[in-house]
């Protein structure tokens, strides 16, 4: 009943703390697919994943674990996840993010409410008091509190309704598809929290890339286009792959 799309760069050395927790985090209740979607790792993380499906064969009541190989760029790479998903529900996930004990049945449970759309609160896994913040007002359902690190559940239909995710953004994906459910009026916070890795934080500096994030929401905002966008997070932002 549920598809769970993460895509994959590069990952090998977060890749096994999100393998060996997520099995636990199932309910338990109902039945899921995980979807490794890879854009062309060089690092190993395609044969850690191979390890874990591998591990994960036997019979087992409620997941399935499948990896398969995309174009590079997330955008491309959870479409090709969606594609490939053979539930109604489908959930992306950062491969770098943990989701909450019983996240499976929150989900099924707003979408059986009627809420096609939404995501989890959600905190980062650094005591910094920003960070600490930033990650408080994620329970409120305000569009400039959204993010992909929150993680994005939304059925088949309504993600093929808008479209997918835009390729055309190189960044800034997650935010283009919500700005779209935002002005459907059809998104709900869970309140029940998503731990992300601050990894980014830490290798950018809280402050600047905090600072570049704001200037990347405002051009945005001003109306800059992909290629700007991306050119401004290559200028200013070191990148983890």
């Amino acid at each position: 009943m549920l598809s769970i799309i993460i895509p994959v760069l590069n990952e090998a050395e977060k890749i096994g703390t999100l393998l060996n927790k997520l099995p636990k985090k199932f309910s338990g209740k109902y039945r899921a697919e995980i979807i490794f979607v890879d854009g062309g790792s060089t690092d190993g993380t395609q044969a850690i994943i191979s390890e874990f499906k591998n591990k994960m064969a036997q019979p087992r009541k409620f997941f399935s674990v499948t990896l398969i190989s995309s174009e590079k760029g997330r955008a491309k790479q959870m479409n090709e996840g969606a594609n490939h998903a053979s539930t109604e529900i489908l959930y992306f996930l950062h491969a770098d993010s943990i989701p909450p004990k019983n996240f499976d049945k929150y989900i099924i449970s707003e979408v059986n409410k009627g809420n096609p759309a939404g995501c989890f609160r959600m905190k980062f896994d650094s005591g910094h008091w920003w960070l600490k913040i930033t990650g408080w007002f994620t329970r409120f359902n305000w569009k400039i509190s959204r993010g992909g690190d929150q993680s994005q559940f939304i059925t088949k239909q309504l993600f093929r309704e808008i479209g997918g995710f835009d390729e055309t953004y190189t960044i800034y994906e997650d935010n283009i598809l919500i700005d779209e459910l935002y002005k459907r009026k059809k998104f709900v916070v869970i309140p029940k929290q998503i731990t992300t890795s601050a990894r980014l934080y830490e290798r950018n500096g809280v402050w600047k890339l905090q600072y570049h994030f704001l200037a990347i929401y405002l051009k945005r905002w001003l109306g800059a286009n992909a290629e700007d966008l991306y050119g401004y997070y290559l200028k200013n932002v070191k990148k983890l792959n």
